[in-house]
């Protein structure tokens, strides 16, 4: 079997696994006072800290979740829920479910929400941010790096337009964790999010990261727990894991994995007739190669190459099964028909160059086109 869906789902890594064992068999809640709750308190502030030392944030500024979506829920939903300058909000046209659906929630409430363009590469241009932008924003949303099309924002320069504005700003960072930096001082957001399984963990575990100050309103209320900002007695376990996985994401040589995707997406384009990239060419992530096969169906695609024992994507696994075409790439200027041809590769760095050779070798032979 020859993986590469990585972008949907990350093989769990032993040494998570192993870290997350104790606290699986252990039973205790951390908010208990005797000993054995004290040790799992101890442990789940253990991997507050050291989530908070990756991120360049304080350990107040960490909230752990149940993945990405609840992430990206809560930041989008409780700072525009708390902000009280408009009902005003913007994310890009290539935003996850997760943040598009919980935009459109807040539609229902009233709260006017705009889509800010991108280009054919699907960037977000400044320019396009700054002209969106309006003295009633309430809330900025605008991915670091796309799970379709790969293509990686520039969130520095978007979140310094957004804070001259004095706008809070949100990137959901799933994708980007693992070769991209992480550090919030640098990219300058009020609000991320991440989630455990793009990284090597069992799924189910998330993090936000809010900036302190940052105006906000809880979504699940409760016991009080993680300083009232997401109540619910805490999976000590996912906290380690998650925290471990950070640690051993900066460990893969992303140059090298870079290499290897520039090979692949280069032998597709010349054995493929008719093959197009999505996403930017050179900013993009680095184990991620995505393409239009026009004249094909990108589902008929990838049953071919199950069948040879290669398994990809084709676009975002929280769309699977839906016969529409892509939003992101139709928001890219594909059309409908096209939007409907894509596949994507996504691959971590245990994929060698070996790997990538065989899949490119049996992308010509996926049979006749089908106009289904």
């Amino acid at each position: 079997m020859l993986y590469l869906d990585e972008s949907a789902a990350a093989p769990v890594r032993r040494e998570v696994l192993e870290a997350m064992w104790p606290h699986l068999t252990g039973y205790a809640n951390p908010s208990s006072l005797h000993e054995p709750g004290a040790a799992a308190s101890r442990a789940l502030e253990t991997a507050r800290a050291e989530v908070a030392r990756h991120l360049n944030a304080r350990p107040t500024e960490i909230i752990f979740t149940s993945g990405g979506t609840e992430s990206d829920n809560a930041a989008l939903k409780g700072i525009a829920l708390a902000e009280p300058r408009g009902r005003h909000v913007l994310i890009s046209a290539l935003e996850h479910p997760a943040v598009s659906e919980s935009a459109a929630w807040l539609g229902r409430l009233g709260y006017e929400v705009e889509t800010i363009p991108v280009d054919r590469d699907g960037v977000v241009t400044p320019a396009a941010l700054a002209a969106a932008l309006r003295p009633d924003t309430t809330v900025v949303s605008i991915h670091y790096a796309n799970n379709e099309v790969g293509t990686v924002q520039d969130i520095p320069t978007l979140a310094a337009v957004c804070a001259e504005h004095r706008v809070p700003f949100h990137t959901d960072a799933v994708q980007a964790a693992g070769t991209l930096s992480l550090d919030v001082q640098v990219l300058g957001v009020s609000a991320m999010s991440l989630a455990g399984h793009k990284l090597g963990t069992p799924k189910g575990t998330g993090v936000l990261y809010l900036r302190r100050r940052t105006p906000f309103e809880p979504l699940i209320h409760g016991g009080g727990q993680q300083r009232d900002l997401r109540s619910g007695t805490e999976n000590v376990a996912g906290a380690v894991g998650m925290a471990t996985a950070l640690r051993l994401g900066t460990q893969t040589d992303v140059a090298d994995l870079a290499q290897r995707r520039d090979e692949f997406i280069d032998a597709v384009l010349s054995r493929v007739p008719g093959a197009q990239l999505t996403g930017h060419r050179t900013r993009r992530l680095a184990g991620h190669a995505s393409f239009v096969l026009p004249g094909r169906s990108g589902e008929s695609v990838l049953l071919d190459l199950e069948r040879q024992g290669i398994f990809c994507s084709s676009g975002s696994a929280c769309a699977a099964g839906s016969s529409e075409p892509s939003p992101a790439l139709t928001a890219m200027g594909y059309s409908e028909e096209v939007a409907q041809s894509a596949v994507r590769f996504s691959f971590g760095d245990s994929v060698t160059s070996e790997d990538l050779v065989r899949a490119a070798a049996a992308l010509p032979g996926v049979g006749p086109a089908s106009q289904a």
